[in-house]
């Protein structure tokens, strides 16, 4: 593996204002493909907004951005279909049931009938599930939302996870199922020939820690405080 191909995701200089505060500045980030990634720091210190211009759903103010070998924002198009977002909504619709939602989104990506029936049902099955599925998703918990919402993040088989505090309202029983969808690249259970490279933003930086092959911690206002490897 050589080139773009080494690397999922390449910063130079980023830099994301919000009027005149900066939310990120001057990070520069290098992440092998395949690799997992924790990003830690206080609250406003711009751990969302990063995982936000990754999924260029936010135009950065400066610098240069790398994704998946795609220069952003100019080659954001390309991306669709390659990255799996998850952040602090599930961004599921409360009217349809939450197997309605993941069939919705199949068909979104243009997957076949079968194999996103078989994807659906196996998903609901690890994350305990499959006897609410049929219900409305306006009747569930915050914790059930986050189960759907960690299916539908993977159902596409994404090159890339970006995962805001994704242990957000789960018990021990939902974090330890979660981790074969959304765990360690080495863990998850559909990975295919392809690696599958991880961000996640944590609160917990023990278990962050011990997920991750590299650590960016950030600082208020976005600038990188220290970088290293994992456990």
């Amino acid at each position: 593996m050589s080139g773009a191909a080494a690397f999922a995701i390449r910063l130079k200089g980023l830099g994301r204002d919000y009027g005149e505060r900066p939310a990120l500045a001057g990070l520069d980030l290098e992440v092998p493909t395949g690799r997992s990634l924790a990003v830690l720091g206080p609250n406003g210190s711009g751990k969302s907004t990063l995982l936000r211009v990754l999924a260029s759903l936010l135009r950065p103010s400066r610098g240069e951005i790398s994704v998946l070998g795609c220069s952003l924002p100019r080659e954001a198009w390309k991306l669709r279909g390659r990255i799996g977002y998850l952040g602090h909504e599930p961004l599921l619709y409360e009217d349809l049931t939450g197997r309605e939602n993941l069939e919705f989104q199949a068909r979104l990506y243009g997957l076949p009938a079968a194999e996103a029936q078989t994807r659906i049902e196996a998903d609901l099955e690890l994350l305990g599930m499959s006897r609410r599925a049929d219900y409305r998703v306006s009747d569930y918990s915050a914790g059930m939302k986050q189960r759907i919402a960690i299916c539908r993040v993977v159902l596409h088989r994404p090159a890339l996870l970006l995962l805001d505090e994704p242990d957000s309202n789960l018990d021990p029983e939902g974090r330890e199922s979660a981790r074969a969808l959304i765990g360690r690249p080495d863990e998850l259970r559909w990975r295919a020939d392809d690696p599958v490279t991880r961000v996640a933003v944590s609160h917990d930086p023990d278990k962050a820690r011990s997920e991750a092959d590299q650590v960016l911690e950030l600082a208020i206002g976005g600038a990188p405080a220290a970088s290293g490897a994992g456990a």
